[in-house]
């Protein structure tokens, strides 16, 4: 213990960090073990490194957000697909290579699963979470249940047996909850061996005075590196190499707090493919101009996420001939890599990414070792984002969808005034009643005004009748007539395989 304590006291005062064993004489054997094990892997020069560069961002050295509005320019509409614009003949043939592709096993899933839900106001990871759905389904189960049926689908079309992996990063904070909440739920019926969790680094928080805050007198106040995280994450956890073995080319990544997400979508995998992108994101319209949301689009010809801080109000307002904003690329956090993409991220190019500071409250111990909850932020937490790799890709495309359709994040409680668990439940509950309604369902016990309105998703009221429907039953809306065509249907329904089979008969 004695030589262990030696080494770790060097490489703090190495990097100016003494202060994290300022309470060692006063820790039990067991803590001062458990302090020694989170320190030893700091690097002195990397420890030194983040907490000076947290301090410079935060005393503004690093400068206030650059406008970049005159090196700025939309993608050009060749870079663009889209499900509202594109001509239904293209898009089913961009559907069908993303079914051959995920019937070859060649498309895998990764899940960014390392924040904690505290805006959301629980203490365990969203990915748990219920917006209160008459099936009671959380997050996990939707995703769970959409790979299944993609895979169904896929096996179908090609007349082979098909897998579709699925890695879940996580962090310090989600690992253990999510392994036992997946164990205790048998894996949501997809088989084990196809779940691989997989944990990204955790780096220290930082005082507005340039040092690493304790969180208790033996543990070090930690964050997750951002999810752009993801590319060390790859590397340290062998996951490329494990792509490799099963052949995997391409992955989409994504978010676990989007209750409308489309995991695999071949429409969106079949898009990328066929214009041979690297890399892709999905995008879509902003709501409103002063939308506070990133933008897709070119800076001095290199193609990133500009956020809405880093533009004046006059180019966010700015608008093309036939009337439409011309920065409208709305960043969604949903993007295609192929493997030989992440495979250079993650060898040579991660280092280069820069990151982002964000001021938090930290809970930390005062000096006489006392718990401090604070009322205000007085740390720095150091992020990447994922989507800063966009500038390596030598052949980049987004993709449009529809906000209504595809896109309603859960990030906030019900207090809040968008993203809750309200508005991603009614945004749910909106798409399955517009399917059911397409496919030809009659409610019987709803006002017939409302009923006869064709109104889209809104997430001020409910829709007119709740009708949910299983991802196991259909993926987006396809072979519901089978099921709901001239049935009359009582609110609130669930169509679940079980009623779907007795709809059959």
């Amino acid at each position: 213990m004695m030589a262990a304590e030696a080494g770790v006291r060097g490489k703090l005062r190495e990097a100016g960090q003494e202060q994290l064993l300022r309470f060692w004489d006063e820790l039990s054997p067991a803590e001062r073990e458990a302090l020694l094990v989170e320190l030893r892997p700091l690097e002195p020069g990397e420890l030194k490194e983040h907490c000076q560069r947290a301090e410079r961002a935060y005393s503004g050295e690093s400068g206030a957000p650059q406008r970049l509005d005159s090196n700025m320019s939309p993608l050009h509409p060749q870079l663009l697909g889209s499900t509202k614009h594109s001509p239904p003949g293209q898009l089913n043939a961009w559907e069908e290579e993303g079914f051959l592709q995920i019937s070859q096993n060649k498309v895998a899933v990764l899940l960014l699963a390392g924040g904690q839900g505290t805006r959301l106001g629980v203490s365990y990871p969203k990915g748990m979470y219920r917006v209160g759905l008459p099936s009671g389904k959380t997050l996990y189960q939707l995703q769970a249940e959409r790979i299944r049926r993609v895979q169904q689908l896929a096996s179908e079309k090609h007349a082979t047996e098909c897998t579709v992996p699925w890695y879940i990063m996580t962090s310090e904070f989600t690992l253990s909850p999510t392994q036992k909440f997946f164990k205790e739920h048998n894996y949501f019926g997809l088989a084990r061996s196809d779940v691989i969790m997989f944990e990204q680094r955790m780096i220290p928080a930082v005082g507005f005075d340039g040092k690493a805050i304790l969180e208790r007198k033996n543990k070090v106040a930690m964050a997750p590196d951002g999810n752009g995280g993801l590319y060390r994450a790859l590397s340290d956890n062998q996951i490329l190499e494990d792509m490799e073995r099963r052949g995997v080319s391409y992955i989409h990544v994504y978010c676990v707090d989007n209750i409308l997400v489309k995991m695999a979508d071949p429409v969106f995998i079949g898009f990328c493919v066929s214009k041979g992108a690297d890399c892709g994101a999905k995008v879509v319209e902003k709501a409103y101009p002063a939308e506070p949301v990133g933008v897709v689009c070119q800076v001095d010809g290199v193609f990133q996420v500009v956020e809405y801080s880093e533009i004046s109000p006059e180019t966010v307002e700015k608008r093309n001939p036939d009337g439409s904003l011309t920065y409208n690329a709305g960043n969604i956090c949903n993007h295609f890599f192929t493997l030989e993409f992440l495979q250079k991220m993650s060898r040579s190019l991660e280092p280069l990414l820069g990151y982002h500071m964000a001021v938090k409250k930290v809970p930390y111990v005062d000096e006489e070792g006392n718990l401090v909850k604070p009322s205000r932020p007085n740390g720095i937490k150091m992020e990447k984002f994922v989507f800063d790799v966009f500038q390596f890709a030598k052949n980049f495309v987004a993709f449009e969808v529809l906000r209504e359709e595809e896109f309603s994040p859960l990030k906030n409680a019900d207090t809040a005034d968008k993203d809750t668990p309200t508005t991603a439940r009614r945004a749910l509950l909106w798409q399955h009643y517009r399917w059911a309604r397409k496919a030809g369902a009659r409610f019987i016990n709803v006002n017939d005004s409302r009923e006869a309105e064709q109104s889209s998703c809104s997430e001020s009221e409910d829709p007119p009748a709740v009708c949910e429907v299983s991802p196991l039953v259909s993926y987006f809306g396809e072979g519901l007539e089978s099921h709901l065509q001239h049935k009359d249907i009582s609110s609130p329904f669930i169509l679940d395989r079980h009623k779907a089979k007795e709809a059959d008969v």
